[in-house]
């Protein structure tokens, strides 16, 4: 099964396509300097098969090398920065 992330600026999110179609998303709110993250969802047919920590950790790295700073007000997004340490930098001060 083949999968891709895209940034889908127009829609601000950030998809996951499987075989060419949106299979989940990470929506997110850009400022100058941060982007928050505010949703993440796979979809039904597409969940447990690890496609929303793929997406997540694409678009966090995506965020790293434009040096934005991350707000994870999405809880699948704060979970997944507590797993994945090397992320741990990328958040925004409080």
């Amino acid at each position: 099964m083949p999968t891709e992330v895209v940034d889908n600026s127009t829609e601000s999110r950030f998809e996951i396509l499987v075989d060419g179609k949106v299979a989940g998303f990470a929506d997110y709110r850009l400022l100058p300097t941060k982007i928050i993250f505010t949703h993440t969802e796979v979809l039904p047919e597409h969940e447990g098969q690890g496609l929303a920590g793929k997406l997540v950790g694409h678009a966090l790295q995506a965020s790293a090398d434009t040096g934005l700073r991350v707000v994870p007000s999405c809880p699948y997004v704060a979970r997944y920065i507590e797993r994945h340490p090397e992320f741990k930098d990328l958040v925004a001060p409080a």
